[in-house]
């Protein structure tokens, strides 16, 4: 999958990752519902930090179509919030 972090650029990532992914998207979306503030910025940094970690960074010159699209490291709360479906910022 093709997962692009505003910003930032996009990555590959392989769909086995996307249940280590999750659990951080849980996190977050608690966070969110409960308006820790603190606690969304750690959580959101970790996330990001994942997908970094985990995916292949696509050249910059690739125009591949991101099938999963990611706020950047400094979206805030409210920002966040209205990129959320009902599974939080990542399907499943």
């Amino acid at each position: 999958m093709i997962v692009r972090i505003m910003g930032e650029g996009q990555v590959r990532l392989a769909d086995g990752h996307f249940t280590e992914l999750n659990k951080l998207d849980d996190e977050l979306l608690s966070e969110m519902e409960s308006g820790d503030e603190s606690g969304f910025r750690r959580t959101l940094a970790a996330l990001l930090d994942k997908v970094r970690e985990l995916g292949e960074p696509l050249p910059d010159d690739a125009l591949e179509p991101s099938e999963l699209i990611l706020p950047g490291p400094d979206a805030t709360l409210d920002e966040v919030r209205q990129m959320l479906s009902d599974d939080g910022l990542i399907p499943g």
